[in-house]
């Protein structure tokens, strides 16, 4: 006796898509399946000129957008570099009850050739140093510009190595006048006046001095732009008058090389306070 075929065998026999599998061709012209498949999934050379043509347009149209993208990546890991070079400085002069200073420098980038560095724009330059003895070293307010190293061996100490921010000018920013809450560049706290800056054009009459290295005359690097920490972490940018503000500030501006980005608005202030020495970034 035969055994009856399953009945999803029979209906696959019937249906028309098992003649199209198992027959080579249909009609004169070898028509199958499969070239049908490979015919529908082909680009045209026409297709494909006109996809690689709007690729184009489009990286065109996006190409200032990832420009000021990285000058805006730029500018903030310039600002947290500064916050960390502040912090350090402070910490220490609380952990070792002593007063340190930071300097502030800007040269050109790349800065031509030479064992004395020059004013510039495009890179700033930062160093930490401390009073060995513990004392300031001077006695405020400054009637008369002070150095603090003026002798080797010098009364301060290195902390750490040099920090160099490339693509990066100090700015003197005018201070903000927009209404609270003070959480952007625009409504950022007022400082008192450019004394509590340090920027292209301030802080006027500087009168502190260091070297890099210290203790020698010029040095490397010759340092009046000056923020003091104390040992209670109170922090005070130096001039003559040696005031101490609620707030101080650092003003960055973007620069391509040795020209300042005057077409950009990627503005950061890094603010601190003078009693608590507390850092805050403020980016537009």
């Amino acid at each position: 006796m035969t055994k009856p075929e399953p009945r999803i065998t029979r209906i696959f026999a019937m249906s028309p898509f098992r003649r199209l599998a198992v027959s080579p061709s249909r009609g004169s012209r070898g028509f199958t399946l499969q070239k049908q498949r490979e015919r529908a999934s082909a680009f045209t050379l026409l297709e494909l000129l006109i996809v690689m043509g709007i690729i184009g347009v489009l990286l065109v149209l996006i190409a200032p957008a990832f420009t000021y993208i990285k000058g805006g990546t730029d500018v903030t890991s310039s600002a947290y570099t500064i916050q960390g070079v502040l912090d350090t400085a402070r910490t220490y002069a609380k952990a070792n009850n002593t007063y340190t200073w930071v300097g502030f420098f800007e040269e050109n980038a790349p800065p031509p050739e030479g064992p004395v560095g020059t004013a510039g724009i495009g890179r700033v330059v930062m160093s930490i140093v401390a009073s060995k003895d513990g004392t300031m070293l001077y006695t405020g307010n400054l009637g008369s510009p002070v150095t603090l190293d003026p002798t080797s061996p010098a009364p301060l100490i290195q902390i750490g190595k040099l920090t160099k921010i490339d693509n990066a000018h100090l700015k003197t920013f005018p201070a903000a006048t927009a209404t609270p809450p003070p959480d952007t560049f625009d409504t950022r706290p007022a400082v008192a006046s450019t004394a509590s800056q340090i920027g292209d054009t301030a802080p006027p009459n500087p009168s502190l001095t260091f070297h890099y290295p210290v203790g020698t005359s010029p040095g490397q690097y010759t340092f009046t732009k000056i923020v003091q920490f104390n040992p209670r972490g109170e922090g005070v940018i130096d001039n003559s008058n040696y005031t101490m503000t609620p707030v101080s500030e650092i003003g960055i501006q973007p620069t391509h090389g040795t020209s300042v980005d005057t077409n950009s608005t990627n503005f950061v202030a890094i603010q601190f306070t003078g009693f608590g020495g507390s850092v805050k970034i403020y980016r537009k």
